[in-house]
Order: structure tokens, then sequence, then C-alpha cells
């Protein structure tokens, strides 16, 4: 049976790769580790007895929506976050505003966590959904760091209006 497995394993790994080194397993990994993390919150809620809300605010939808982009952001690009991402990836450019390119490095598990580090998509479930459990355990802090995170993208966007503005004069 295992070995059946196996090979079923490899032919699924062969046929979808197309010939490129594409890390399945790892990346089975990393979403039963994301599937492990929300299941544990879940848990730990439902032991703690604590109650879901109804329906979140606009305002609390709309400050998640702006912390997570920053978040992911900031861990995926950020040249200061850059020695997290370091073990995973190599750098090749500034990008732009105080963001860098890395190239993701390694094959397996090291691949499959250097995609994730690198790509604000992928980070932002992640993120989003530590901020949502987040506004369910402990919300005077969710929203205290969100709040931050919210007004740091804010300005970044002006950052780079004004620049832009004063180029064009």
């Amino acid at each position: 049976m295992r070995d059946r497995l196996q090979r079923n394993g490899r032919r699924i790994r062969q046929r979808y790769s197309g010939g490129q080194d594409r890390p399945l397993l790892a990346y089975s990994v990393v979403l039963g580790g994301y599937a492990g993390v929300v299941g544990v919150m879940g848990a730990i809620g439902r032991a703690r007895g604590v109650r879901l809300p109804a329906r979140f605010g606009v305002q609390d939808t709309v400050l998640l929506c702006l912390a997570t982009h920053k978040a992911s952001r900031l861990i995926s690009k950020e040249s200061v976050t850059s020695p997290l991402r370091a073990p995973f990836t190599s750098y090749e450019e500034p990008t732009g505003e105080a963001e860098v390119n890395e190239s993701v490095r390694g094959h397996g598990a090291r691949h499959a966590f250097g995609e994730l580090l690198t790509c604000p998509f992928c980070l932002g479930v992640w993120i989003a959904s530590g901020l949502t459990a987040g506004l369910v355990f402990a919300p005077k802090v969710t929203r205290l760091v969100s709040t931050a995170l919210t007004a740091i993208a804010v300005s970044d966007t002006l950052q780079i209006l004004y620049d832009g503005a004063k180029k064009s004069v």
C-alpha cells in the first residue's frame, strides 16, 4: 500500500511539474501547517468558550484589509525584513520604495517556505487568518496592531504620492 501511494505521488508530481522542480510535498506540509494552526485556534476557542461574533463590522473589516496588505508586504518585500527571508532566498535587486526582489532558493521545504515568505498574496492568507482570530481572542490588541499597520500603509501611500507630486512640478 505504501509503495502504491509513493508511486501515485511520484506520477502526480511528474505530470503536474512539467519537468520543473515543484515541491508539492513541502507545499502539502505548509498547507497542513496552516490547517493545523486554524484547527488548534478553533479548539482553543471552543475549550475557552469563546463565542464568534455574529459578524464583523465594516470598520473592523476595512482595518483588517489594510493591515493584512501592509503586513504581507512588510514581511515579503521590505528591505528591513530581509533577514527573515535570507535563509530561503537570494537578493536580486531593489524594486521600489524600500522593497527588494529576491529569488527563492533551495529544494523541498526551503523552497516552499521561500515562496511563502516572498509572496504577499500567499502571506495574506496567513496574516488575515491571524488577525481575524486576533479579533476573536484579543480584540483590543489586534485593533491596536491593525491600526498601526493601517497608519503605516496610508503613510507609505502618502509618501509615494508626495514624491510623485514633487517630480511632476
